[in-house]
């Protein structure tokens, strides 16, 4: 048994057999979920957040994170519903309501709100639905948001702030930002969207800084900071690959060979004979 997420419309089901995964995820819109099972690890520039089984949380749009989802350790799947609060509407619900414009919110990405009886009785509303998709029809969906921006509301009016904050992100320094995310295994036209440019401009302005395209700059920087995990803090070749920004190990070993001279392994067991000389390991 392997994984399966469905969607109907902007609510989504995701189970679980498999032992790990790990992935990275970009959300264009608020994401408020529940983990039914498992536990799930989100990493981000700002910190790690854990899902345990009973965990309620609201996810800011707009954000990269590295995701480490497991089953629970008595053999159920890994389980999450997940609502979006698209920006369509959002911004119906702030029109019809005379909700002012946002300044531009600068909270945490990740907001914990487990132990809220309301929510979780809306969520286990939502239950039935799994078995039962037909029944998801769109209006009930439409309803459903509602009804999640309603609630968040009700418990904090600050949520208007974080839901109701339609800015998109403006053009910001492109060197500062791709340092700091290069990691991420994302499409460019993502990176894009996040610096406030468009793909074409985003290539044109990262050559004129990097002086090399983003494809090959992103697999040298990736390299590079591999090279240094393997040889500097001991990690193995399987947990690093993922943690750079590459999506399988055998790519990986291949270009680690081809700027190295040496497979990642090769790396490893390299640097382990100096230091079990040394009575270091």
């Amino acid at each position: 048994m392997g994984s399966n997420n469905s969607l109907y419309h902007n609510i989504l089901y995701s189970c679980s057999y498999q032992k790990e995964e790990s992935a990275e995820h970009f959300f264009p819109e608020h994401a408020l979920g529940i983990m039914l099972s498992g536990e799930s690890y989100y990493f981000t520039n700002e910190g790690t957040f854990v899902m345990k089984e009973g965990t309620m949380c609201l996810m800011r749009r707009n954000q990269l994170f590295k995701k480490l989802k497991k089953p629970a350790s008595n053999g159920d799947p890994f389980k999450l519903i997940s609502i979006f609060l698209d920006q369509s509407s959002l911004h119906q619900y702030a029109a019809e309501n005379n909700i002012p414009q946002q300044n531009a919110y600068k909270g945490a990405p990740v907001i914990d709100l487990t132990g809220n009886v309301f929510l979780k009785g809306f969520f286990d509303s939502l239950l039935p639905y799994e078995d039962n998709p037909e029944n998801l029809t769109p209006r009930i969906s439409a309803l459903k948001t509602r009804e999640a921006i309603e609630l968040l509301l009700q418990m904090d009016n600050s949520f208007q702030n974080f839901l109701f904050d339609f800015q998109e992100p403006h053009k910001i320094d492109l060197e500062s930002f791709m340092n700091h995310n290069y990691k991420y295994n994302v499409p460019l036209l993502t990176f894009a969207n996040f610096t406030g440019r468009s793909l074409s401009t985003f290539k044109r302005d990262f050559t004129k800084i990097f002086n090399a395209s983003p494809k090959k700059w992103l697999q040298q920087k990736r390299l590079e900071q591999a090279h240094y995990l393997l040889s500097m803090k001991n990690q193995r070749p399987s947990e690093v690959y993922l943690e750079v920004g590459f999506e399988n190990l055998s790519h990986f070993s291949f270009a680690f060979k081809k700027l190295y001279g040496l497979t990642p392994t090769e790396l490893t067991e390299k640097e382990r004979i100096p230091a079990a000389n040394k009575g270091l390991v």
